[in-house]
């Protein structure tokens, strides 16, 4: 039986892999995207949640980077108003901080490098007890600066991004591994690997490594290729506690290592602090935070905060490993976050391996990728995900607020905080599952934590769901407050809409 052909496979289900499977498919090409885990399983769902441009790298004079990062908050922002909003940061400022007109230039710079439309610009703010913004602050913080990014919901990033591949013909596989893969007669031939111990080959035009973290293993054991480029591992860790303080806004901190740390207000209820940068060595899926990273950040909100950060506040923490590109830089805070590609276009078959990349960024990468790819697969389409939205999010950035009030009024029965979630989670496509329910009985089993079984059988046939960790710590963050019954309640259904899958199948 001859192995079906695709004009592109991509290995890789973080954001840059969907990305670049999405501006392929829109332009025509036959994709396949394979991914050994769940969609956002590492580095993608392990990020600061920010779409920002990175007011730090102007200090290593990255200004293509940030403008390129400045120019797509507002591109995001529009296309997915839904899992996107803006945050205002607050710089308190301190004698032996950097110079205030170090401060100033560089936030003149990011409100004009990148051709902001929207989103406020920075401006000097008085701090100190009584202030709202200087209100959680020690008392000789009372002089500080203002400036807009975007908050983002990671995983939800991802996951919208193989939707609208997978809706424009792209093939979608999570669970999947490449093993092998080889060029022959101008083709490449990819041996993959199902969870399930399926093995079956697929052959390709062009072969995409988008594997993060693994990108030279993937070079090495499965394609049998190198490069002289290199991936610099660098791991980040955050830490969650219960809310610092009232308002929406976020700090950006100046620790005394002239690193910065963010306190961002995250799920409601929690403040989300981080990030710490290490060089890493090793299995980038066997990452935990260290208790030095611990230390490191409740000293840095310490500094800054009247009410400390102590262990016990603790009540989750991540970790993710920045596959960034090796430049050679000694300080991991230093090594660039632009991204670069390695194309080998060895015997006909093109093979493109993306090295670096950060999240604000990963449209863009995908259309230069794409880009690089045209004329060995001789295909004519223009860029197009500019002015696209991402699904559920076909509506203007400005008037997501008004879509939300409209949502509550029509499901009204829903409680208000369940369906603020729905909306900001899925925006316009909550309606396909919610439209013929009149009351939570509707829903289905309740799963708890304002979990429904409506909801989990959208994720599980949209969305690519398979288990528990995937519908409460990627398609949500419910894991934070769900106990462990509703735990065990999403594995047995899991478990049981598996089997029932497998006895349609053997039928």
């Amino acid at each position: 039986m001859a192995a079906e052909t695709y004009d592109l496979l991509v290995v890789g289900g973080g954001i840059n892999g969907v990305g670049i499977a999405r501006d392929a498919a829109g332009r025509g090409l036959s994709v396949l995207l394979v991914e050994q885990d769940d969609l956002a399983a590492h580095t993608s769902s392990e990020s600061s949640k920010l779409i920002h441009g990175g007011l730090r790298y102007l200090e290593y004079f990255e200004f293509r980077l940030v403008r390129e990062a400045l120019m797509e908050r507002e591109v995001l922002w529009r296309a997915a108003p839904h899992i996107i909003h803006p945050l205002t940061f607050v710089l308190p400022h301190a004698p032996g901080m950097r110079p205030v007109w170090m401060i100033r230039l560089g936030l003149f710079l990011y409100d004009h490098l990148g051709g902001r439309e929207r989103l406020p610009g920075s401006r000097g703010v008085v701090l100190g007890p009584g202030t709202p913004l200087g209100e959680p602050l020690r008392p000789e913080f009372t002089r500080g600066f203002t400036y807009s990014d975007c908050y983002v919901d990671d995983a939800r990033l991802v996951v919208l991004n193989a939707m609208d591949a997978a809706e424009r013909g792209a093939t979608v596989r999570t669970r999947t591994r490449c093993t092998a893969a080889r060029r022959e007669n101008g083709l490449w031939r990819a041996e993959l690997a199902a969870a399930d111990g399926t093995t079956y080959t697929v052959a390709a035009r062009a072969l995409v490594n988008a594997t993060g973290p693994w990108v030279s293993r993937f070079l090495q054991e499965a394609a049998r290729a190198d490069t002289r480029n290199r991936v610099r591992l660098v791991k980040g860790s955050h830490i969650v506690v219960p809310r610092l303080y009232e308002g929406d806004h976020a700090y950006i901190l100046q620790n005394d290592d002239r690193r910065v740390v963010f306190v961002i207000p995250f799920e409601g209820a929690f403040s989300l602090i981080g990030t710490t940068d290490i060089p890493f060595e090793g299995d980038p899926a066997r990452l935990a935070i260290s208790e030095e990273e611990i230390d490191y950040l409740c000293r840095a909100v310490g500094r800054y905060f009247r009410p400390p950060v102590r262990r016990r506040d603790i009540v989750w923490s991540y970790a993710g490993v920045r596959p960034l590109y090796d430049d050679a830089s000694k300080d991991p805070s230093a090594v660039t976050r632009d991204y670069v590609f390695d194309l080998d276009l060895a015997e006909g078959a093109p093979l493109l391996s993306v090295f670096g990349g950060k999240i604000t960024t990963f449209r863009k990468l995908a259309e230069h990728a794409v880009a690089r790819l045209q004329k060995a697969l001789a295909f004519e389409a223009r860029p197009w995900t500019a002015a696209a939205p991402l699904p559920g999010g076909d509506f203007e950035a400005g008037d997501f607020a008004r879509y939300l009030d409209g949502f509550r009024r029509r499901f009204a029965w829903l409680p208000e905080a369940l369906a603020t979630r729905l909306a900001r989670a899925y925006g316009r496509r909550a309606e396909t599952w919610l439209a013929d329910a009149r009351s939570l009985a509707d829903l289905g089993r309740d799963f708890g934590a304002g979990l429904y079984e409506r909801e989990v059988a959208y994720l599980h046939e949209r969305e690519w769901a398979r288990s528990a960790r995937d519908v409460l710590w990627r398609r949500s963050k419910l894991g934070l407050f769900a106990g462990e019954d509703t735990v065990a309640a999403l594995e047995d259904w899991f478990a049981a809409r598996s089997r029932q899958q497998g006895a349609t199948t053997a039928t």
